[in-house]
């Protein structure tokens, strides 16, 4: 598929996550009812996957930690030649395969599979090793904004703009389930106004209506949307933030509108809330020593990856892939397999006493 801006006018896109449970069955028939949604309804639509390298994903010394993410993730592994089957089901039922890859190895599947587009998480918009990863590509990337700040989504639009790769951006809130008060549907004039020169969408999450916020966000410009998808099956509990396929055939039509839904926000980056933020930070890869580090050893982008690996879960005081510069210096050894925390190095967060105790607060205690 040509690489154009065209790809993203009017896709809908199916997020099948670890709705499948790690079952291949139940993942074929989700894919299998939504593409007759997607037939009849004659919608161009994707139906996408999450791709993690599990086994390296999680640190080794964590992974019987009782944190529902941990947990989940590796429920839900699937190698693959799962995912190949899954893949080529979508394509089967005349949908697009695509996926949110969540670190590197992950992006070269998505190369495997040669997957027209790339998702990239909220919680990843300022995963610069990921994105710079996502980037070699050179496919067309789609990537979602909640939680995040206007630098830094500054930053990655104009990452992507000077490497000439065609960029839509999703107004999106990370609460699961999203209230029709959180939706702020303004913000996708915001970011039209901002971006004039990127697709805009909306990746959605409330539970009460699949038409009101249609039809707003399509009036104010929005060309491409998301929404989480399951079935009712083996007495499974759906969460609420996933659609049923006749939600989705009603989302499809849906031609009336809710002022409710857009918020007050349309010339500004709305204010991110503390329970959104706490979220996200839980989804973010921290900084561990890949070898025994004495005191003095200089940190920079030729020694990190020989001497460093970013897994979750991040912990607090730990420095996040958010925040590795050059030129910070350890003021302590660390062995093998030890968190890198602020009080570790010498360097710009060290120094900042507000930044040093935003890092201090987050993450987890382990």
């Amino acid at each position: 598929m040509k690489n154009s801006k065209s790809i993203f006018n009017n896709l809908f896109v199916l997020e099948l996550a670890n709705n499948h449970l790690g079952s291949l069955e139940r993942g074929k028939k989700i894919i299998s009812e939504y593409g007759q949604v997607v037939r009849f309804n004659k919608i161009k639509a994707a139906i996408k996957l999450q791709f993690r390298d599990v086994d390296n994903f999680i640190h080794d010394s964590y992974k019987d930690l009782d944190e529902r993410y941990i947990k989940k993730t590796l429920s839900t592994k699937l190698g693959k030649k799962g995912y190949k089957i899954l893949v080529d089901h979508i394509i089967k039922n005349d949908c697009i395969p695509m996926a949110t890859p969540f670190d590197e190895k992950s992006v070269d599947l998505c190369v495997d599979f040669k997957f027209p587009i790339i998702k990239i998480a909220s919680s990843d918009c300022n995963d610069w090793p990921l994105i710079e990863k996502i980037a070699t590509t050179k496919k067309p990337v789609i990537v979602s904004t909640g939680g995040v700040s206007e630098k830094d989504l500054d930053d990655v639009v104009l990452f992507f703009k000077n490497r000439k790769i065609d960029l839509a951006i999703n107004h999106c809130v990370s609460l699961y389930p999203s209230e029709d008060y959180d939706l702020a549907l303004n913000q996708i004039d915001y970011l039209k106004n901002r971006y004039p020169e990127n697709v805009i969408g909306f990746s959605s999450h409330e539970y009460t209506d699949w038409s009101s916020s249609m039809n707003i966000s399509y009036a104010k410009g929005a060309r491409t949307w998301e929404r989480h998808i399951d079935i009712e099956y083996e007495d499974v509990q759906v969460s609420k933030y996933n659609s049923l396929p006749h939600q989705i055939d009603e989302w499809f039509k849906a031609f009336h509108k809710s002022v409710e839904m857009c918020g007050p926000l349309s010339d500004e980056r709305r204010i991110i809330s503390k329970n959104e933020t706490e979220y996200l930070d839980k989804l973010v890869r921290g900084v561990y020593a890949k070898k025994d580090l004495k005191e003095g050893f200089e940190i920079n982008s030729k020694n990190l990856n020989k001497n460093f690996f970013l897994a979750i879960p991040l912990q607090k005081g730990q420095l996040s892939c958010r925040e590795l510069l050059n030129g910070e210096t350890l003021t302590t050894k660390l062995k093998k397999g030890d968190p890198l925390k602020i009080n570790n190095i010498d360097g710009p967060y060290s120094k900042i006493k507000s930044l040093k105790q935003k890092i201090e607060k987050r993450g987890f205690k382990i």
